[in-house]
């Protein structure tokens, strides 16, 4: 899976005056590109990170995202708007596998096998909900409750990890079916020169600031 991409009770009545905090998470779906690059020159794929294109607004009631929080849209915030949700409840979409603090650097964020979107908390100030601004906080790496699960390796989607394939411009695709333009992820790290035996096909990326690998070690998939 190569590189570069989600979904939270009703929300509860907003103050109106005031200075309390108003939790607003941007959810990013994965799958926008960056740049590698071999010795043929640069070819663009898909992001390991979030990409700011498309995002969603959403609150959750406490203030804190925990490990194992559901969320789903946000009926009073259609149709870029989500919050937390019981897992229970039949308006969950999703279950936070981990949250980690926030990063103003986006290829810094790197979320666990299983991922299939990133959410992005940022605390606002004042009686307004503001979409797309405040200060970033947290960012939760969350996994789709039911249907398909785009982060799980070979899938092609979510973040680039082990497993994952690539084409030859270092585009992240779907493992299956076999194509005579895919090659499997055996690592990611920063040196060619550390890519594991069976490596045939190492991909340098363009620099990114944060990330924690520069190259793709690939082999025919």
């Amino acid at each position: 899976m190569v590189e570069p991409g989600g979904p939270l009770p009703s929300a509860p009545n907003r103050k109106r005056g005031g200075c309390l905090p108003a939790l607003v998470i941007l959810a990013v779906l994965l799958g926008l590109g960056y740049g590698a690059s071999k010795l043929f020159g640069d070819a663009g794929g898909k992001s390991s990170a979030p990409s700011s294109s498309s995002s969603s607004s959403a609150s959750h009631d406490s203030g804190t995202w925990n490990v194992g929080d559901c969320g789903g849209p946000d009926p009073d915030d259609a149709p870029n708007g989500y919050k937390a949700f019981g897992c229970g409840d039949s308006g969950a979409t999703f279950k936070a596998l981990s949250v980690q603090s926030a990063s103003i650097l986006p290829d810094a964020i790197q979320c666990p096998a299983g991922t299939d979107l990133i959410i992005q908390v940022s605390v606002s100030y004042g009686s307004t909900k503001s979409k797309g601004g405040g200060i970033p906080t947290k960012t939760v790496c969350g996994r789709n409750l039911s249907g398909g699960h785009p982060g799980d390796a070979g899938a092609g989607g979510g973040q680039l990890v082990k497993g994952d394939c690539v084409t030859s411009t270092a585009k992240e695709v779907p493992c299956a079916p076999s194509g005579s333009d895919k090659y499997k992820v055996l690592d990611l790290v920063k040196e060619s020169s550390q890519c594991p035996s069976g490596t045939t096909e190492p991909m340098r990326l363009t620099m990114a600031i944060g990330r924690p690998y520069d190259v793709i070690c690939a082999a025919k998939a």
